[in-house]
């Protein structure tokens, strides 16, 4: 097999069809063959029932697995990896905001340039809030300066790679996954293409401000332990400044005295004393709890139902 196209989805009944459809086309006279490998996230509505229904249909080679529940994205690009043959993979959403065609373009550049592993698509323009941009800029402003890997700005999981990126990526089994951090870890030449995201055949996004917000600290918190580092520099910080307050007040006793105590100098800096230490004990926390998570080994996903595998 020459390609595999993992295509995670969670809630795309309405699209299913008409994404195969947009696949076939766009492969149409292409010379080499492919598959494609859905991955059902636990949907809700019928994704699941329409994926058998195409499964039976069609003749394009398929395959399909079927979540227990509702793992996540992530799962869904992990089992794709797993159940795919194809000598080079894709990950591609089936909403069809991310077109085939763009797919055909990235294996025809790795066929063609054999010292670049993996090509993968920005957005350069999106179609988002000023206040949306500015929290993503953000986010990798300051991933790229806590973590050892660097993130590409705007570099989404629509990409195309060979196998041995991809059991590179197998290797890396963590419950917790960030697959932009992860492609970013194992590394390999990687090729950068702009490309313009379409609007959506059907349905709406599964992400929100608060979805993403977790994305990130998942990143952050996966890819760098500096901010534990920054707990330890806080409470430094605040023995230093408790040390410089303590003597300006044994000053001001033997100086000039105290008339009035300081009622409201206390009251602040045992709010501030009490944010920091709940902030660190929070960082502390996060690491602790992904710890605790991963050492339980539990799997990545589980499957109620597979077509198509050969296990």
């Amino acid at each position: 097999m020459k390609l595999s196209l993992i295509v995670p989805c969670y809630n795309e009944a309405e699209n299913i069809v008409a994404f195969h459809d947009a696949v076939v086309s766009a492969f149409e006279g292409c010379g080499y063959d492919y598959e494609l490998v859905f991955v059902d996230d636990g949907s809700r509505d019928a994704t699941l029932h329409n994926l058998k229904k195409l499964y039976r249909e069609t003749v394009t080679p398929m395959k399909v697995i079927s979540f227990s529940r509702n793992f996540g994205k992530e799962a869904g690009i992990y089992a794709g990896l797993q159940h795919a043959s194809g000598e080079y993979l894709a990950l591609i959403d089936a909403d069809l905001q991310q077109r085939p065609e763009i797919v055909r373009d990235m294996v025809a550049f790795l066929e063609e340039h054999n010292d670049f592993d993996m090509v993968a698509a920005y957005q350069d323009r999106r179609g988002e809030s000023k206040v949306l941009s500015f929290f993503k800029k953000c986010f990798y402003n300051l991933i790229n300066k806590l973590s050892d890997v660097n993130l590409h700005r705007d570099a989404s999981d629509f990409r195309t790679f060979r196998r041995s990126v991809a059991e590179s990526i197998l290797q890396l089994t963590e419950y917790h996954r960030f697959s932009k951090g992860i492609f970013a870890w194992v590394g390999y030449k990687t090729h950068y293409i702009p490309y313009q995201a379409c609007e959506r055949a059907a349905g709406t996004s599964k992400w929100n401000f608060a979805k993403l917000t977790n994305y990130a600290i998942d990143g952050i918190i996966g890819f760098s332990t500096r901010p534990l580092r920054l707990a330890t520099y806080l409470g430094c910080l605040t023995a230093a400044a408790s040390m410089i307050y303590l003597l300006v007040v044994i000053l001001q006793k033997l100086i000039v005295g105290i008339d009035v105590p300081g009622y409201a100098t206390i009251i602040v800096l045992i709010l501030l004393l009490g944010g920091m230490q709940l902030l660190c004990i929070g960082i502390i926390g996060e690491y602790v709890g992904r710890s605790f998570e991963q050492s339980k080994q539990r799997p990545v996903y589980l499957a109620k139902e597979k077509l198509g595998c050969d296990e």
